[in-house]
Formats: structure tokens, C-alpha cells, sequence
């Protein structure tokens, strides 16, 4: 019955006109439940997720949306973003995560979990009494509000509640999901009731005043409601669809104009989901020609060698993406998962290769990459700054929007291995793993190690002879010409169509084919920012490991930033350099025999790395520092580069010999060893240097060392004013110079000032200044 349910689902929207638009899809995809991962890295983290959702505590999930109800609530609610505005997003999630795993693997756990996660949210919804259901706090007070006309939006905030529509559609998606993968009609139920609600929460707004709504992150709900119109055949329906789409993004995309750069990048990726999802119920070309446009855009000109895009969650210039290198912030995974989502989407209705070719490489390099192999936790940002790391969550203190989409991106890793139409069966991803094409009565079966081992292996399995064709995907990575297929031993020619080799016969029972896909090294430059190179081994992305110090909050805690690697930043100057002209950087990775992809990368500058570093797949390298996109120079440059850190060491060996005394400001370990105190101060870098600033006041405590100080030495950033103080005497007050840029101040102490064993120096804000960006202190000798 399910799975009637389930597959009839197109076919009952061709009694819908407003679904009869579905039909036009060029390709089918199979169900979860009908392939089975196979051992594998894959197999692996669909494993270590089912561990991951099992051990959260669904009565924690639950209990925002009790409270809201007005319900018993069992238990406290989770910490971290679940109760401090986002209340009961995560719920949403879970409802999807639990859907795709169940689907994936019939678990009993996974389908008990999410029977009981239903249940109870049919007791919100009931005793709420209007179809909504909803953790935002104080949710039924602002949605009068807007019901009335009373709107107040702003990118992150709807009357002044964080992201409200954002979290709904997470439970919006949460009961579609659950509908569709696992036919449990009373998630249909909740789900048509809810978009109910959302109709009469509108009903009184002008389109003027839910586009001014809209400002809000509100995640995809345009898609959610196009999909409710198709299951109900209702076109009201649609018609909320289309009212909660926002113009603003819209408008630009269908005149093809590109104007992203700045945006909030999760927040368009799931607009543009809806856009694509409204013009296949509805047969708007152009709004699909616009989803087409976002994603060319946003893969070929905006995305990095891993698949992921953005740095601190938006989008970069197109011709500058140095705060990649510079800032720890970077890709985010729930990017990723929207654009995959997109990416399948565009994959079905044009069969086109190129969405292929991207699914691969963001599926291994940056979605498998950010569940840790060992915990199962899961990443928010991939840093590509050279020397960083990630930091990974716990399911009981890590509530972040990538913990609620690595829940369901690694319980569905089947989804898109295969697809079919009509007599034509695609094979897309090299993942082990079985098939049960049961309308075709046939069975296969993958089985490989790649990508350690460049080579799949399919056996087909039939009660009788059956004709099909088996399309099989030329992957870009393979040079023309070099991949090799052997059916049943025999040499069958390479020939690809549109990026697939068609293999025509009439299978019988036992039929065996081999594919031999042959791997190279290549280079990709970091967009926008020139001299730094990745490598990628096939479709592989190779990085090296640096080292494991330093790596502050690698397991998240629960406070609000405990998503970002705040450990210290090692500076870009101290990183290895690549010595070479930049053709010629493919050929520098020399493989290690005795392991498989895994490289030996030498010619690099300084001298502390003669031996080279060691590359290897990136999705495997965890709990370290990394280095993905490398600096490169030709030898030429790194000669004058020696020149310059020659002259730079000698000014500082100059100032070493006269220093009692240091302390870097803004670096965690200098100063702790000199006991810094502080008042309404914070941290940060410019290009490598790191810097403390006040709006009130820091002070260190600086060692004499038995000699005796004549002087005190600043480093810092103008435009400055602030005060000086030794020992809680004011000395100097500093103010602005002619530049911007790094300054030094070296300021005669007076007499007597520095002779004990500690002199405190504190740096004071003056006048209603902040102190600006103090980079260094030193106590010189005379």
C-alpha cells in the first residue's frame, strides 16, 4: 500500500491540472527503498547517522512545540539555537532525517522514532485548534500580528522573533517527507492542515505586504506549497506557492542579471528551489529557465574546488574570493544540501551531464567530508583557509541549521545513484550498492572500492532475458578516449551520447560489466584570488594535514558560536609555498604505491618541508589542521620572497636583542602568560596580524627580568586614540596618524616607572574612542 501510495503520486497529480506538468520529466528516479548502500564510505555514514538521529532525544525535539501549545512539557528543551529563538527547528529536520532513513533502511528504530515524533505533534496541532504547529516562542502573538497587518522584517528577524518563517518550513518539510517517503497518511493529514493555517495566516495581506514579509529568511516555503498543491490537487495551493516567492530574488534571475554578490546565500538557495518546484506544477518555463541561471551561476562562478559556496554564510565578489584564504568561515554545509537539492531537480527534467558531474564532486568532497568518520558529528563550516580546521557537533549541545541538514543529507545517499525512463536505465554514481528495478523485474548490483581503485563492477540478475539499455555515465574526469568496459569479458566500445555510453542487449541472468575509469591529477585556482591551487585526484579533492595543535572546540559546546574553529589561526605567511610555474603544478603530486590516493607533494617553500607533504582524500582527513587551496610561486618570486623575509627577519632579530619583554596582543596563549585582564574588549586579525581592541580596557602584566626599561614599544593599526598607562600612571595618549595601516610607537618611559620585577602596561579607551587594534607590546632596553 506504501508503496502504491508513494509512486501513484504523479500519477494523481494527472487528474490535477495543476500537476499535469509533472508528467514532462525527462527522467525517473528510484525510491530509497528500492537501493541498498552496500559496504562502503557511504554505507559508512548512512550507519553513523541512524547512531547520531538515534541518540537524540526526541521529548527534547518535542518540547518547544508542547510549550507553544500550551501542553505538559516533559522534558527541558535542548540548549544552543533550540532555546534561544530557533526553538523547534531542528524538530523539523528530524521528522525529514527520520523519513529518509527509514526509507533507506527499513530500520524499526528509525520508523518507531518517527511514528512516536508524529503522534505527538498531532497533540500540538490538535490542541492549538487552527493547524499550526510551531516551537517559535511566543509564535501565536506575532502570527496575529501579521495576520493583522502588523509587519515588522528583517533579514534575520520577523517582528523581532528570529527567522519564525524559516523554522516553520523546516516542519513544513518535515510532514511532506514524511508523507511521501513513508505514505503515513496522518503526516498528510497535519501537513494540509498546517498549509491551511499558513492560507488564512495571509488571507488579509496584500502581495505588497508579504513581499515586505519575505525580507525575512523564510527557507523554502514557495516549494513546500507548490508540493502540498500536487498531493491535493487543490490549486489554492499553488497560488500560496507563488505568493510566497520572493520578487526581489525572482526578478533579477528571470532577466538573467546576477546580483548576489553580498547576499545571504542560504537564504536565496531554497527561494530558488520554490521557483523550480512552482514552474513543473504550474508549466512555467521561465521560472525554471531562472532556477537553470541561479545554478549556472552559482556552481561555475561561485563555488570552490569542494562544491560549497560562501564565506561567513554569503556570497563572494565574483572577482574576489581572498576572504576564503583569509577567514575561517567558510563554505556552509546547509549550502551545499540546498544546492544538491536544486541540482537533482535540474538533473530530472533536462538529463543533462553537467548536473551530474557537480552532484559528484559536492557529494564527496564537501557532504561526506563533514560528518566526522569516528563520532558522527557533523560540520557547519569548511574553512578553506590554509593551516584551520573544522569543528564538528554532539547531539546533545549542537543545534545548528547544518546539524538539522546533515541529518537528512547523510540518510540519503541512494537517492540519486540511478534513474530511469521508459526502457533506459542511467547509472550516474560509482556507490556500491543494489538495485530492485521492479517494474523491469531486474536486480543490480555494484560493487567496488572506489574511489581508492578507479574500476566498478555491475552484475545484472533477471528471472528471464529482459532488453534494456544501460546508460552509463563517461564521467568528465575521464580523458577522452581512455575509459574501458568489459561485458562478460568482452571489450564493448566506449562510445559516450550526451556524456553517457549506451549499452543496448538483452540481458540475461549472471550478466557481468566491468568499468575501468581511468583517474589523472589536475589543478582548479581558487576563484578570484590568484596563486592558490587545489588538486584533485578523478573526482577527488586532495589535501594534506598540517598538525593538531591548537584546535580549540574541535567537539562544539552549546553556546551560539560554538559552530566556528575560534582556535588560533596560524598565519598564511608561515604556510608552505608551492615553487613552481603554475602549468606545471599537476605533475608535482607523486603517488605512494603502497597507499592508495595518497600522493607525495614536494618543491615547497620554506626549507622546514623538505620532504614534502603527504596529500590525500580530503572527505578522509578529520580532527586536523589542513591545507586545501595552496599558495603557489614561481621561483623567481619566491627568490625575492626570501630577499623580503630575509630583511624581515633581520629588523626582527634587531628588535629581539633590545626586547625585555612581549606580549602579542589578541593571540590566546601570549596573553594568558601575561595575565591579561580586560573590560568590554575583543579579538581579531588583518592579513596575519592579530590585534585586541577595547571600547574599555585590557592591561598585561610585562616581566622586567631583572634588567631595567627605558622604553615601551607599540604595535598597531591606526586610525587610533587611546591612553597608555604603566602601572596605573597615564603616560601617553595616542592619536591618529596619516595611515591606516600597520604603525609602530616606541614611548620613553620615565624614570623608575619599570623597575620593579612587573610592569603592568594598560591600554585605555579615551574620549569615547575605542583603543583601535593593538598588535604588539614590548619593554625594550636601552
Amino acid at each position: 500500500m506504501i508503496r502504491k501510495v508513494i509512486t501513484g503520486l504523479l500519477a494523481f497529480a494527472v487528474f490535477s491540472t495543476v500537476a499535469r506538468a509533472q508528467d514532462t520529466s525527462l527522467l525517473n528516479y528510484f525510491r530509497l527503498q528500492e537501493v541498498t548502500l552496500l559496504p562502503g564510505p557511504f554505507r559508512h555514514a548512512q550507519d553513523l547517522n541512524k547512531k547520531y538521529l538515534l541518540e537524540l532525544d526526541a521529548d527534547r525535539l518535542l518540547a518547544p512545540f508542547r510549550r507553544e501549545a500550551g501542553l505538559p512539557v516533559q522534558v527541558q528543551s535542548y540548549t544552543n539555537w533550540e532555546n534561544t529563538g530557533l526553538d523547534g527547528h531542528i524538530g523539523g529536520h528530524y521528522l525529514s532525517g527520520l523519513s529518509l532513513m527509514y526509507a533507506s533502511t527499513g530500520d524499526t528504530l528509525i520508523g518507531n522514532r518517527l511514528q512516536y515524533m508524529l503522534r505527538e505533534l498531532k497533540k500540538c496541532q490538535d490542541a492549538n485548534g487552527d493547524g499550526y504547529i510551531g516551537g517559535v516562542p511566543g509564535g501565536k502573538k506575532i502570527w496575529n500580528e501579521i495576520n493583522g497587518g502588523q509587519i515588522k522584517a528583517g533579514a534575520f528577524s520577523l517582528n523581532d522573533k528570529w527567522v519564525p518563517l524559516y523554522n516553520i518550513h523546516k516542519t513544513y518539510a518535515g510532514l511532506r517527507d514524511a508523507w511521501l517517503l513513508t505514505g503515513n497518511t496522518e503526516a498528510r493529514e497535519m501537513l494540509i492542515n498546517m498549509a491551511d493555517w499558513a492560507i488564512r495566516l495571509v488571507s488579509r495581506l496584500s502581495d505588497a505586504q508579504i513581499q515586505e514579509m519575505l525580507r525575512s529568511e523564510h527557507g523554502g516555503l514557495n516549494e513546500v506549497f507548490a508540493d502540498v498543491a500536487v498531493i491535493t490537487g487543490d490549486k489554492k495551493y499553488l497560488q500560496l506557492a507563488r505568493r510566497f516567492s520572493h520578487r526581489a530574488v525572482l526578478d533579477p534571475l528571470l532577466h538573467h542579471e546576477d546580483q548576489l554578490t553580498g547576499m545571504h546565500a542560504n537564504t536565496q538557495i531554497p527561494k530558488v528551489l520554490g521557483f523550480k518546484r512552482i514552474s513543473e506544477v504550474k508549466g512555467n518555463a521561465s521560472w525554471g529557465e531562472a532556477a537553470r541561471f541561479f545554478w549556472e551561476r552559482v556552481v561555475e562562478h561561485r563555488s570552490v574546488c569542494i562544491g560549497g559556496n560562501s564565506t561567513s554564510e554569503h556570497f563572494n565578489a565574483l572577482d574576489d574570493f581572498s576572504k576564503m584564504i583569509r577567514g575561517v568561515e567558510g563554505p556552509e554545509t546547509c549550502n551545499t544540501y540546498n544546492m544538491l537539492r536544486l541540482t537533482k531537480m535540474l538533473y530530472q527534467s533536462s538529463g543533462e551531464q553537467q548536473y551530474i558531474d557537480y552532484y559528484e564532486k559536492a557529494l564527496y568532497n564537501h557532504m561526506l567530508s563533514t560528518q566526522d568518520p569516528n563520532t558522527g558529528g557533523l560540520v557547519y563550516f569548511t574553512p578553506m583557509r590554509p593551516g584551520h580546521y573544522r569543528v564538528y557537533s554532539q547531539p546533545q549541545t549542537s543545534m545548528w541549521c547544518c546539524v538539522g541538514s546533515g541529518l537528512e543529507s547523510h540518510s540519503k545517499y541512494a537517492e540519486m545513484i540511478y534513474a530511469y525512463k521508459k526502457n533506459d536505465l542511467y547509472l550516474n554514481l560509482f556507490i556500491p550498492s543494489r538495485l530492485h528495478w521492479k517494474e523491469k523485474g531486474v536486480t543490480l548490483v555494484q560493487e567496488n572500492d572506489f574511489p581508492d581503485h578507479p574500476q566498478t563492477r555491475l552484475t545484472v540478475y533477471v528471472k528471464q532475458k529482459t532488453p534494456f539499455t544501460l546508460q552509463l555515465r563517461y564521467p568528465a574526469w575521464v580523458a577522452s578516449g581512455t575509459l574501458q568496459i568489459l561485458v562478460n569479458g568482452k571489450k564493448y566500445p566506449a562510445k559516450p551520447v550526451n556524456g553517457y555510453v549506451p549499452i543496448n542487449r538483452e540481458w540475461k541472468n549472471g550478466d557481468r560489466l566491468t568499468v575501468e575509469m581511468p583517474m589523472h591529477m589536475r589543478v582548479e585556482s581558487l576563484p578570484g584570488a590568484e596563486g592558490y591551487y587545489a588538486f584533485l585526484y578523478g573526482p577527488v579533492v586532495l589535501a594534506a594535514k598540517t598538525d593538531t595543535l591548537g584546535q580549540s572546540g574541535l567537539f562544539a559546546d552549546d553556546s551560539r558560536g560554538g559552530h566556528i574553529a575560534r582556535g588560533p589561526q596560524i598565519p598564511l605567511k608561515e604556510m608552505p609555498v608551492i615553487v613552481s610555474m603554475p602549468g606545471r603544478l599537476a605533475n608535482l603530486p607523486q603517488p605512494v604505491k603502497t597507499k592508495p590516493l595518497t600522493f607525495k607533494l614536494k618543491h615547497l617553500f620554506p626549507a622546514q618541508y623538505p620532504g614534502g607533504m603527504e596529500l590525500i582524500p580530503f572527505f578522509r582527513l578529520h580532527e586536523s589542521r589542513y591545507i586545501i587551496y595552496w599558495p603557489q610561486a614561481t621561483p623567481e618570486a619566491v627568490k625575492k620572497m626570501q630577499e623580503k623575509m630575509a630583511v624581515a627577519e633581520e629588523e626582527m632579530i634587531k628588535w629581539d636583542a633590545l626586547t625585555i619583554d612581549k606580549v602579542v596582543c589578541g593571540e590566546q596563549q601570549p596573553e594568558s602568560d601575561h595575565f591579561i585582564q580586560q573590560e568590554d574588549s575583543w579579538t581579531g586579525f588583518i592579513e596575519d596580524v592579530h590585534w585586541r581592541e577595547a571600547r574599555g580596557w585590557f592591561s598585561y602584566r610585562l616581566r622586567s627580568q631583572g634588567q631595567t626599561s627605558r622604553r615601551l614599544y607599540l604595535k598597531y593599526f591606526d586610525p587610533v586614540r587611546f591612553d597608555v598607562l604603566i602601572n596605573g600612571k597615564k603616560l601617553v595618549t595616542l592619536k591618529p596618524g596619516d595611515s591606516n595601516g600597520l604603525q609602530t610607537r616606541i614611548v620613553p618611559l620615565p624614570p623608575g616607572s619599570s623597575d620593579e620585577a612587573v610592569t603592568e602596561v594598560t591600554i585605555k579607551a579615551a574620549d569615547n574612542f575605542t583603543t583601535g587594534k593593538i598588535a604588539e607590546l614590548r619593554l625594550l632596553k636601552e
